[in-house]
């Protein structure tokens, strides 16, 4: 696909041929109760994406990608199959939604956009919504799972002596830097060693992806070529795949994201290397 996004117009066009499938992949690190407010009022058969729920839950950090098993059991379950065109939302205009893209990716899904400033974008163009909840049709879905489009924490201390990447953390400068304490208990303050901060927030403009030439503008500014490949970190994966979704943007390929992120590299029972 041309774009991983998709404006409001275009949608609402596909959701009138019933050629789409819809999700709300909200999520707030604040804990407040997204699915609560989609069964208020959500897209017309939409439905929604648990991160919370479809997950690993084998492994005791927050939120990790499901295993492929797991994501296809919930995706039959929502009726969507691999080669489904999926369009995903969040309530927030862009937060989770990119998290959830991601995910798609990994499952080697191809047709996977991102709706432009999200549900308050489709709000705003007073495009229908309801609190109907969609009954789909069971599905089966066969993934095709991405394993270079992630990366473990082995690996990276493993390369960092070797000038193999440059890692972006998406996390506010205040955290990159230790100056406030972690949103999360246990950790330590500070960042990987060598990466670069980049507030996934300096990426966004009205609930949407800036402009292309803005985003090469940005990623220029620290160095990048398209040569090198690039890990996005973050608190516990969801923001650092903002940054893994804006390159994608600017057709940059070589994208590795650390799933487990700060909440397992700051742990304080660790010893990896921190920097301030």
């Amino acid at each position: 696909m041309s774009s991983s996004q998709i404006g409001v117009e275009c949608l609402s066009k596909l959701l009138s041929a019933h050629d789409v499938k819809i999700i709300d992949g909200s999520w707030a690190l604040d804990g407040t109760d997204m699915k609560a407010s989609f069964l208020t009022a959500h897209i017309t058969t939409a439905q929604f994406f648990d991160i919370e729920a479809i997950r690993d839950h084998n492994i005791d950090l927050p939120h990790m990608a499901p295993s492929p098993a797991k994501f296809a059991e919930a995706m039959g379950e929502m009726g969507i199959s691999e080669t489904d065109h999926v369009v995903i939302y969040d309530q927030q205009g862009l937060f989770s939604a990119a998290r959830v893209w991601w995910t798609f990716k990994l499952m080697g899904h191809a047709k996977v956009q991102v709706l432009k400033g999200g549900f308050p974008a489709w709000q705003a163009a007073d495009q229908p919504v309801t609190e109907d909840i969609h009954s789909p049709r069971q599905a089966a879905y066969r993934p095709d799972f991405q394993d270079r489009m992630v990366i473990g924490m082995d690996e990276i201390i493993a390369g960092l002596d070797h000038d193999q990447f440059m890692i972006f953390d998406a996390r506010p400068r205040a955290r990159f830097h230790g100056l406030v304490p972690e949103p999360r208990a246990g950790l330590r303050g500070g960042h990987i060693p060598q990466s670069h901060s980049l507030p996934y927030t300096e990426l966004i403009t009205e609930g949407q992806l800036k402009s292309k030439d803005e985003l090469h503008a940005i990623f220029a500014q620290t160095g990048l070529t398209p040569d090198k490949t690039v890990v996005t970190t973050c608190g516990s994966g969801v923001t650092a795949a903002i940054l893994a979704f804006a390159l994608s943007e600017i057709g940059h390929e070589k994208v590795r994201l650390y799933d487990g992120s700060w909440a397992q590299w700051g742990q304080e029972q660790l010893s990896t290397p921190i920097s301030i």
